[in-house]
C-alpha cells in the first residue's frame, strides 16, 4: 500500500465538499493513467477500500474519514412507522436489532450472516452497499478486464463458477452485498446527499446498475454524494419475511445462491403482495417478478411454493460453469416462501 493523506470529516457536507471520486472512477482512472493520483475517496469502516488500496487497484491521494460523524449512525423510527438506518450502522447492529428483528426480519438475518463477527462489527450497512464486486478478475492488477476499461470480460472463457445467471451479458459479476437482497425485498430506499447540500431518496432498485446501462459502476452514485441513510418502509403486522442462502462455507464467505422473501397475507392465508429478490446471481440483488405474481391471489403451500421457485429461474442464462446455481435458486426460493408463510415462533430455529 502506498502512502496517502488522511482527513477527518467534521459534517457529511464536509466529507461532500471534500471527495472528489467514487472508488469505481478512481480505479478507473488508475488504468487509464497509472501515474495520476488526485483521488480523494470517502471513507466510513475501510473493510473494501483498504483491501483495493493493497492490491493497488485504488490509491487514492486522501482519504476522507466519516466514520465519526453521529448522524450517519444508529436506527430511528419515522413519525409513520418507516425506520431510518444511518449509513454507518454496523451489520452486528443491525442483526441484533429487537424492532427490526420483529418487523423485518430478513434483513436482520441476512445482515447476520455476512461475512464474520469480526468484519460484521466493523463494516457498515453505507460501506456494504458500495462496496465494488468480488470477481477475482475485477480485483486482479494482472487483468484489464472491461469494468476497470479494459476490452473483455475474463470471467466468460474463464473461471465462472461464481458469477451471475442473470443479465449477465457483457459483464458477469454478482452483486456483493448480503442485506442488498433484503433491502430490496422490503423495498428500501436510500437517502443521498449532494455535494451542493440537498439530500434526496431514491428507490434501491433504482440505486443499481446494470453493466447494459454502465459498465464501470455498480450504482448511481457520483463523485462527492455520500450516502447517508437507508429507508425501509413500515411493515403491517399481516407481513412476514425470511432470508436463506447457501455457501460453501458457514462462516466469512460469500453466498452461492440466496433469496428473501417477504409476504403480506390476509386473514384467510391468501397473499396479497409478494416481493422475491435473489442474491448472488445477477449484477444487481435480482427481482423475480413472474414468481411475486404467481403468488398473488393464492394460497401459501407446497404447490405454490414449488412454482414460484420454478418461476423464479425465468430468463436465467448460466454460463459453463455456474448452472449449478439454478436449481439452488429454485430451492431457496420454495423454502424462503413455505418458511416466509409461517409465524416466526413456528419457524424451526
Amino acid at each position: 500500500m502506498e502512502a496517502f493523506e488522511w482527513q477527518q470529516a467534521q459534517s457529511p457536507a464536509d466529507a461532500a465538499a471534500l471527495v472528489t471520486h467514487t472508488t469505481a472512477e478512481a480505479m478507473l482512472t488508475l488504468q487509464a493513467r497509472p501515474s495520476e493520483r488526485q483521488a480523494i475517496l470517502v471513507k466510513a469502516g475501510g473493510v473494501d477500500l483498504l483491501d483495493l488500496m493493497k492490491e493497488g487497484l485504488a490509491i487514492p491521494r486522501r482519504l476522507v474519514d466519516i466514520s465519526q460523524l453521529r448522524e450517519l449512525q444508529g436506527i430511528s423510527t419515522g413519525d409513520d412507522g418507516s425506520l431510518r438506518i444511518g449509513a454507518l450502522t454496523t451489520l452486528a447492529q443491525i442483526a441484533v436489532h429487537p424492532g427490526l428483528r420483529q418487523s423485518h426480519a430478513a434483513l436482520a438475518q441476512a445482515a447476520a450472516m455476512a461475512a464474520s463477527p469480526q468484519i460484521r462489527n466493523r463494516a457498515t450497512l453505507g460501506g456494504n452497499l458500495l462496496q465494488r464486486p468480488r470477481c477475482w478478475y475485477l480485483r486482479s492488477a494482472a487483468h484489464h478486464c472491461l469494468r476497470k476499461g479494459g476490452g473483455h470480460c475474463f470471467a466468460f472463457a474463464g473461471d465462472n463458477r461464481y458469477h451471475a445467471v442473470f443479465a449477465n451479458h457483457g459483464c458477469a459479476i454478482v452483486h456483493s452485498s448480503t442485506p442488498a437482497t433484503a433491502l430490496l425485498a422490503f423495498h428500501a430506499q436510500v437517502e443521498i446527499l449532494h455535494p451542493r447540500g440537498q439530500r434526496y431518496r431514491l428507490p434501491l432498485e433504482d440505486f443499481f446498475v446494470l453493466p447494459e446501462a454502465d459498465m464501470h459502476r455498480e450504482n448511481i452514485l457520483g463523485p462527492g454524494e455520500i450516502l447517508t441513510a437507508v429507508w425501509l418502509p413500515p411493515q403491517m403486522p399481516a407481513n412476514r419475511s425470511l432470508y436463506l442462502q447457501v455457501a460453501e462455507k458457514t462462516a466469512f464467505d460469500w453466498p452461492l445462491a440466496a433469496v428473501a422473501v417477504v409476504l403480506d397475507l390476509d386473514a384467510a392465508g391468501l397473499c396479497r403482495e409478494a416481493s422475491i429478490v435473489l442474491g448472488a446471481a445477477a449484477p444487481v440483488p435480482w427481482r423475480a417478478r413472474q414468481a411475486e405474481a404467481l403468488l398473488r391471489g393464492a394460497a401459501i403451500n407446497g404447490e405454490t411454493a414449488e412454482a414460484a421457485g420454478e418461476a423464479a429461474l425465468a430468463g436465467a442464462t448460466p454460463l459453463a460453469q455456474n448452472a449449478y446455481k439454478l436449481p439452488l435458486l429454485a430451492t431457496l426460493v420454495r423454502r424462503a416462501v413455505l418458511g416466509a408463510a409461517l409465524p416466526q415462533d413456528q419457524r424451526a430455529p
